[in-house]
């Protein structure tokens, strides 16, 4: 027994003396070396890139964008094929209008217009798309304060919703009611148009259409650094509809819509 305290007692003795001997070696940074280490990483990106490497994985994006009939925002998913290329899945939200929309105004106070309404407007009309498509790059930033070129390409499907557009009508007898265009009409224009009753009103009157969207574009990416995007987008798109999409009155109702855009883009690769 005591030959096996003083075996237990020597090994006890001997991890503190090595425990002594190797201290931890687990490094502090201060900040200073924390930015230092962030400059290298990035430099050390900048350079694999520049030699070819593929050091991103995808990207997620925002946009706000604006197109010749009308205007909406965007959400983009991306994933890295090559260096070159990039598989990328959008969804949009828009609002879409004729080019014969135009707001006239119907009332007045001390000089100031307070209302307006489209005369003739039928129905709003909003969409949701959903595209899958694909990124090429054209002309690489070559350094952290160049641009980025690529052109991209996006098929997919249009859900489009038909709002019937209604306005606040006061009668002969001065009390308030809301009307569609045809309804006034068809009265023979014997109430006084006040206003247009606003987006809350007509949801519950709906048509849904279903449509197919196909789109090209050239995009600009100014980003200070690979890993952010800061970017311009600008291209052509189309919108196919099944059924016809009714939106002012006494204008050929359209299946197909054609405009072009432009894209103002946020976002970070991963």
């Amino acid at each position: 027994m005591k030959k096996f305290f003083l075996i237990a007692l020597a090994w006890i003795f001997t991890t503190d003396l090595l425990a002594q001997d190797n201290p931890s070696t687990t490094p502090t940074y201060s900040p200073r070396d924390k930015k230092s280490a962030k400059r290298e990483r990035i430099n050390n990106m900048l350079k694999m890139e520049e030699e070819g490497e593929l050091i991103f994985n995808k990207h997620s994006i925002f946009g706000i964008k604006l197109f010749t009939d009308g205007y909406g925002i965007s959400y983009e998913k991306g994933k890295f094929k090559s260096n070159t290329k990039t598989r990328i899945i959008q969804f949009e939200l828009n609002e879409k209008k004729s080019p014969k929309d135009h707001k006239v105004a119907t009332g007045y106070f001390n000089g100031y217009n307070f209302n307006s309404v489209v005369i003739g407007k039928l129905n709003n009309l909003y969409e949701f798309k959903a595209a899958i498509g694909e990124q090429r790059l054209i002309g690489g930033k070559g350094n952290k304060n160049g641009v980025a070129v690529t052109a991209l390409y996006t098929g997919g499907l249009t859900l489009g919703l038909l709002k019937p557009y209604f306005y606040d009508v006061a009668t002969a007898d001065n009390d308030q009611i809301r009307l569609k265009y045809p309804q006034i009409i068809d009265s023979g224009f014997t109430q006084a148009i006040t206003g247009a009753s606003g987006f809350t009103v007509g949801w519950n009157q709906v048509q849904a259409r279903a449509g197919l969207n196909a789109k090209l574009g050239m995009r600009f990416d100014y980003g200070r650094f690979n890993q952010s995007i800061t970017a311009i987008e600008t291209g052509v798109t189309g919108e196919y509809y099944f059924g016809s999409m009714p939106l002012l009155y006494g204008v050929a109702e359209k299946h197909f819509f054609f405009n072009a855009y432009i894209t103002i883009m946020f976002g970070r690769r991963k």
